[in-house]
């Protein structure tokens, strides 16, 4: 009698894929005749997640860029990266890691790639994102939400 127990931790990637994605120019071509590219970004990044099926996970990244050049804007750059992962047999605090950090450094060189070949295909020079520390930025929003929670806390022992 053999006992095959199923793999307790699983983590895989399902599919990759654009979920989003949308680049403008307002005001082309003026906006080509910079005498100088200094380009000013303002970059905002984030992420979602939501259960589709049992251990099936739907995360999307959403990236936006507005770079402007001399006060003018330039263009304007979204991108909506997903991805659909199986994740099962983890506890509740290790699967809102992969899906806040782990998916993230998956989905990241994806979407960097569509926003700079999005901006080149817009006729200004490619748009190239750092890398990021989402291992970092995970523990930033977990400190975040246990010191709102423990506000929460403080505040609602002294109201009674």
């Amino acid at each position: 009698m053999t006992d095959q127990a199923a793999p307790e931790n699983q983590f895989s990637i399902q599919k990759l894929y654009i979920k989003d994605v949308s680049f403008e120019s307002p005001d082309t071509p003026s906006v080509f005749a910079f005498d100088s590219w200094e380009p000013q970004i303002e970059l905002n990044l984030n992420n979602a997640s939501k259960q589709v099926t049992e251990g099936v996970y739907e995360v999307i990244m959403s990236i936006t860029a507005t770079v402007k050049n001399n006060d003018k804007t330039a263009f304007l750059v979204e991108v909506q990266q997903a991805g659909l992962f199986n994740i099962s047999g983890f506890n509740e605090q290790d699967t809102r890691y992969i899906l806040g950090a782990q998916c993230m450094n998956i989905l990241f060189p994806y979407a960097r790639e569509v926003v700079s070949d999005l901006t080149n295909r817009g006729g200004f020079p490619p748009l190239l994102l750092n890398p990021v520390n989402f291992d970092a930025l995970y523990a930033q929003a977990m400190q975040k939400q246990q010191a709102e929670a423990g506000a929460e806390g403080d505040e609602s022992q002294t109201q009674h």
